[in-house]
């Protein structure tokens, strides 16, 4: 798997020289928590072995678990951080920038190749990926019904992704990038980041605490000071309070179910959903209708009008819908979507402070202390959407009145007899009314 980094080479060069300034703190504050506090004065100077080993006993585990956190964040920032495949025109794009910088950056060329290469969304009503959209109850969508497109990825955005300039990708839940971590921060890695940053400033107290306690008493004893004492004092106080700081943010965001992105404008921000009607669905005043899969040009659509663009129809209720429609199948195809919008500041995402903490550190409390198993969040096979939507959702249905008439078939019975009323009426007899039934 090819390993993920920044395209800035002044960014790559201090993201690889980060892991040589931890190791020699690292190595440095052992230097002086073991040789120095634990074992030359705490030990041999005053005889206080108990108050060593306590000491030793939790700084190795707390540097065990920070190492521990910290190969599992880098490993997965690096080569797993979640990022949204390629779409086929940036593929192509991107093996010409490879090709034109293998022939020379200075090289002016005037092949169709050297040209800019623009995209905007894909017309094709059968584009790829679309259909992970339209398959689930809601998601986040822009005016016409269609989801986020990403012009530099060339595909379509899934709820809650963000294109990073940093490497140049679009990356699932994307928080920040991190050099002292190795790169990108999101979905896959931000739970390792949180247990990093926790342990991390877990240790610096332990050094803290052992260097500033053996000062005071070197001090009230008027004894000879250790020059190493005020420098790991230091530099366990700096990388402390950092490392505190990052913890207490990531925490709060975690409890919001809020990232370092979605904390951006999110008193003032606006979310458009696509929200699952029941099919026939009329548009009104207040909201529009989209209805799925898009029809291709030249294809008659639910108004029985020949359509010549692949934008999103307006669905009708009419008693030419059937003839409209070649057959039963392209019926059952068929899914009408209300375009709501949130009010400014609402939190689509916030499920309550305990199922937000769940959601992303786990169910279980290993689960919360150790790194081995990705988020919950992860899972995106839900058909109800990409990510669990809270209270907001059912306040933005209430507003535009449509509580019943979506909540009836987000995935419950109100789908089954949708399926039912369409085989009575697709030509299929009542065999085919009761097969559907059955299915």
């Amino acid at each position: 798997m090819p390993v993920i980094e920044s395209t800035r080479p002044a960014t790559r060069w201090i993201t690889r020289l980060v892991p040589a300034i931890l190791v020699a703190a690292i190595s440095y504050a052992t230097f002086v928590i073991v040789g120095r506090v634990c074992s030359q004065y705490l030990i041999s100077q005053r005889g206080e072995a108990g108050a060593a080993i306590t000491i030793l006993i939790l700084y190795f585990l707390f540097l065990l678990l920070m190492v521990i956190t910290y190969l599992r964040n880098t490993l997965t920032v690096i080569l797993d951080p979640g990022l949204v495949p390629l779409g086929p025109l940036a593929i192509e794009r991107r093996k010409i920038e490879r090709d034109r910088r293998k022939r020379g950056r200075n090289r002016r060329e005037s092949d169709l190749e050297s040209q800019p290469y623009h995209s905007g969304p894909d017309p094709n009503p059968d584009s790829p990926g679309l259909e992970e959209f339209y398959t689930k109850d809601v998601f986040t969508c822009e005016n016409d019904g269609r989801p986020r497109w990403c012009s530099e990825c060339c595909n379509w955005k899934p709820d809650r992704v963000h294109h990073s300039s940093e490497i140049n990708r679009c990356v699932l839940r994307m928080d920040h990038y991190c050099p002292w971590v190795g790169g990108m921060v999101g979905e896959n890695s931000f739970k390792f980041f949180v247990q990093f940053t926790t342990y991390t400033a877990c240790y610096c107290g332990v050094v803290l605490g052992a260097a500033a306690s053996s000062l005071r008493k070197v001090i009230n004893d008027d004894a000879p000071l250790d020059p190493h004492f005020i420098p790991a004092i230091v530099l366990a106080a700096f990388f402390g309070l950092f490392t505190s700081l990052m913890t207490l943010t990531s925490i709060r965001y975690i409890l919001l179910n809020m990232t370092n992105v979605d904390m951006l404008n999110s008193r003032s921000k606006v979310y458009q959903l696509a929200v699952r009607v029941p099919r026939g669905t009329e548009a009104t005043d207040r909201f529009s209708v989209v209805t799925y899969p898009l029809p291709r040009p030249g294809e008659i659509t639910t108004n029985g009008r020949l359509n010549g663009t692949a934008v999103p129809r307006t669905a009708r209720s009419s008693s030419s819908d059937a003839r409209a429609r070649p057959t039963t199948r392209d019926d059952l195809a068929n899914r009408t979507f209300a375009i709501l919008k949130t009010e400014p500041g609402e939190n689509l995402w916030d499920l309550g402070a305990w199922r937000n903490w769940q959601n992303i550190m786990g169910p279980h409390l290993l689960d919360w202390v150790l790194p081995f198993r990705k988020s919950p969040c992860v899972n995106h096979e839900s058909h109800d959407s990409f990510y669990p939507m809270g209270r907001a959702l059912a306040d933005v249905l209430a507003r535009y009145e449509l509580t019943g008439l979506a909540m009836a078939t987000a995935g419950g019975e109100g789908a089954g007899l949708e399926m039912k009323e369409i085989g009575r009426a697709g030509g299929g007899g009542a065999g085919g009314g009761n097969r559907l039934s059955r299915e």
